[in-house]
């Protein structure tokens, strides 16, 4: 029977993937660097507020910031407001030499360090979130409606540095396809900041004007606005797959002073997904000297490397790589290039020996130098080039021979010598941030081992431990760790990895449900080898709280192996990730697991997984006899080429009609519920519809819930949709009536705005 303390569990859970702090403690920070990289200070969510630490790596200590006592006494005194000191009312700090500064009670305040005095102090406005400072601090860009302002942050004089943009041929801006209007209405945001670059010395910002004057036009209906007002429509610019005009970017660089506009010489580069100063496919030379950008065709066979002069907008090549399919500057689609432009050198990725290497070529000419890592393994991430002693430092996956998803921190001369790991365990680091030329902030786990975060200096010595995440809020709930499993896929050859969770109060007499939470990828995985799920993860431990067996796995075609692993999915995303291969997964983690009841299995996913749950009923209707589909896509011909052509390829269209869940919908035979959100602006609810449309024509039986004011997260509504989904497949599963529990909702906050865009 599925308690409401069940449901309470479920809640809670959910929660934990939003809100940092509630359940765990101490799993991640966000390290604030000062007097020039040499100590930082961060501070830790403990779920009821913060603390916050100093860290000097070189001294090795780590101590707190301040007396959040003493503070708390002085600030409550001199504010006649209750304050505690385990939630101090302000979120972040100014250290100063000898004082800490921050905004309280609708005040700033500075309290000095010795004597613990607090008084209100005059301060600098903070600047408008919209706008972009410059690095020296005196001027800010911003947009101000299809052109860019600048500002003057010393005596707020503004000036327009592009007086030309129009609708749809706008400065600053990335494609509206993947520009979340609907979600940044509810956060009470008009934009995002705009695409700049500032050079290194303040003088000039690298931008792009975007033009998708020709683009499609797409529209929602929003039912019910926030002001109760008629219902209204919304319009925006969305390419489909197939389209002719699609979105573009022309690179520019603007002086801040003078007003000069100087532009590419060259063609517009394609803008599928983001903007290519954003996605840092576009950056400026240390120095200030040039400008380097990516740049790709249609069909992404071929990556190549351009070099702009600022000054007179002359644009050279300075490499180029081509393949057979799709080339990668890295698997994951919306990471960073793994490039490095050098005073004389390029680091360039390619992953033309199976596996994603560096490889180094001369700046100047273009001749490959060398290839300078290399094996069965791949390199994620450039942390680091020590030019002066020759060495990169960067993470790479596949050095851990129990788990290739697992990441290190290695290092290697730029000629190839010296190969040798920095971390040298079995445990999965994620670098928070490089941090200085000195040390880098380390977060070791594995799904099933609690972060311990580090400073650490570029030999891999560790000079203090920050954080060691206490769980005990998180087991408190019933939780127990996942099991990292390993299977063959369907080809009885490859191995495939996931995640097993067992349900909440687990009994191996008993026989339990199965619910397989699907993401196909191929942009990204669904299981990370940490311990934090992730968001793709979001799901999966509120289900087993409600009395499920849980299972997360990547099949072939996800990222993060080689290549040919990545291309299963080449021309094939009808595969859904390899869906065959959940299948036989499923059956062998079933043989030694007699609790598994393969019965009862359901598929469960959002967005990319709302289309793979469809198609895994659809295809495997004896396996998976029960699903929910969160706003999925299940139509490739109607949804974006940036995303299906780069997978399925730039001309198929044979392959992006074997996506269509539409034209097997007759094979339904389990039981579905179809969710999407009203005014979902990137994967638009005409796609559930159409689906919808023709079940109907089958003469199916399924549900749909059409959530009004929706947007792609149902993220103002994320406790209620979720908690209609549990209640479907505890119906659908166990036969059982849920209990009537509703959660309060998830409150949309500036904390949840950071976690969602960084």
């Amino acid at each position: 029977m599925t308690t409401t303390e069940d449901y309470q569990a479920a809640e809670q859970l959910l929660r934990r993937a939003v809100r940092p702090g509630t359940l765990v403690v101490g799993d991640r920070i966000r390290p604030q660097w000062i007097d020039g990289g040499a100590r930082f200070w961060y501070a830790v969510d403990n779920g009821v507020g913060r603390r916050f630490v100093l860290v000097d790596p070189a001294a090795g200590s780590r101590e707190p910031a301040f007396d959040h006592a003493r503070l708390a006494d002085a600030l409550a005194a001199a504010a006649e407001q209750r304050v505690d000191a385990e939630a101090l009312p302000f979120a972040a700090i100014a250290l100063r030499a000898d004082a800490v500064e921050f905004d309280a009670f609708g005040s700033h305040w500075r309290c000095d360090l010795d004597s613990y005095a607090c008084e209100p102090a005059e301060f600098t406005p903070p600047g408008n979130p919209l706008e972009v400072p410059s690095p020296d601090g005196k001027f800010a860009v911003s947009r101000r409606g299809h052109d860019l302002w600048a500002r003057s942050l010393a005596d707020g004089r503004e000036w327009a540095l592009t007086t030309d943009g129009e609708p749809g041929h706008q400065y600053g801006t990335g494609p509206e396809c993947t520009s979340n209007p609907t979600l940044l209405r509810k956060f009470g945001l008009p934009h995002l900041p705009p695409a700049v670059a500032w050079s290194p010395d303040s003088t000039k910002i690298l931008t792009h004007r975007s033009d998708e004057r020709s683009v499609r036009q797409t529209h929602l209906l929003e039912a019910r606005p926030a002001d109760g007002s008629a219902p209204r429509l919304h319009t925006q610019r969305f390419a489909y797959t197939g389209d002719e005009h699609l979105p573009q970017a022309e690179l520019v660089v603007l002086d801040v002073a003078d007003g000069t506009v100087v532009r590419a010489q060259a063609e517009p580069l394609l803008m599928l997904q983001l903007s290519p100063v954003m996605s840092k496919w576009a950056w400026w030379a240390p120095d200030g000297s040039a400008v380097y950008y990516l740049s790709q065709p249609r069909d992404l066979r071929t990556l190549t490397l351009h070099r702009m002069d600022p000054a007179t907008g002359e644009v050279t090549t300075v490499l180029s790589e081509s393949g057979a399919t799709r080339v990668d500057a890295n698997q994951w689609l919306f990471e960073p290039p793994i490039v490095r432009v050098l005073a004389e050198e390029v680091l360039w990725y390619s992953q033309r020996d199976g596996w994603g290497h560096l490889y180094r070529y001369d700046l100047r000419t273009g001749a490959l130098l060398g290839q300078i890592t290399s094996g069965p393994w791949a390199v994620r991430q450039i942390l680091r080039v020590d030019e002066a002693e020759r060495v990169v430092y960067f993470t790479a996956s596949g050095l851990v021979g129990t788990d290739p998803y697992r990441r290190t921190v290695c290092r290697v001369g730029l000629d190839g010598s010296g190969f040798a790991k920095v971390t040298d365990d079995d445990l999965d680091h994620v670098v928070i941030q490089p941090g200085s030329e000195a040390y880098f902030i380390d977060s070791a786990s594995t799904v099933d081992t609690a972060p311990v975060i580090r400073v650490r200096d570029w030999t891999g010595r560790v000079l203090a431990e920050l954080e060691r995440a206490d769980i005990s809020k998180l087991t408190a709930t019933g939780w127990t760790p996942p099991e990292r499993f390993r299977v063959k896929a369907a080809d009885g050859v490859t191995d495939i990895y996931g995640v097993l969770y067992r349900p909440r109060g687990f009994d191996p007499a008993r026989r339990y449900p199965v619910v397989d939470t699907i993401y196909p990828g191929p942009q990204v995985n669904r299981v990370a080898p940490g311990f934090d799920p992730g968001g793709m993860g979001l799901d999966a431990e509120p289900l087993a709280a409600l009395g499920f067996v849980v299972v997360a796995m990547d099949g072939r075609g996800t990222p993060g192996r080689d290549k040919a692993f990545h291309d299963a999915s080449y021309g094939r995303l009808s595969d859904a990730g390899c869906l065959d291969d959940h299948v036989a997964a499923l059956r062998q983690l079933a043989e030694d697991r007699p609790w598994m009841d393969l019965d009862r299995v359901a598929a469960f996913g959002h967005s990319g997984g709302g289309f793979a749950t469809v198609r895994a009923m659809l295809d495997f209707p004896e396996v998976y006899r029960t699903g929910v589909a969160l706003a999925g896509y299940h139509d490739a011909r109607f949804f974006s080429p940036g995303f299906v052509e780069a997978y399925d390829g730039a001309d198929n269209p044979e392959a992006w009609a074997r996506t269509s869940n539409e034209y097997i919908a007759h094979r339904l035979a389990g039981k579905l519920l179809l969710v999407h959100g009203e005014m979902d602006d990137q994967v638009h609810p005409d796609h559930t519809l159409r689906l919808a449309d023709r079940l109907v024509a089958a003469n199916k039986d399924f549900e749909l819930f059409i959530v009004p004011g929706a947007e792609h997260m149902f993220i103002d509504c994320l406790t209620y949709v979720r908690t209609r989904c549990w209640d479907f497949l505890v119906r659908e599963l166990t036969g059982e009536q849920p209990p009537a529990y509703r959660p309060a909702p998830i409150a949309i906050g500036p904390e949840l705005l950071g976690e969602l865009f960084g």
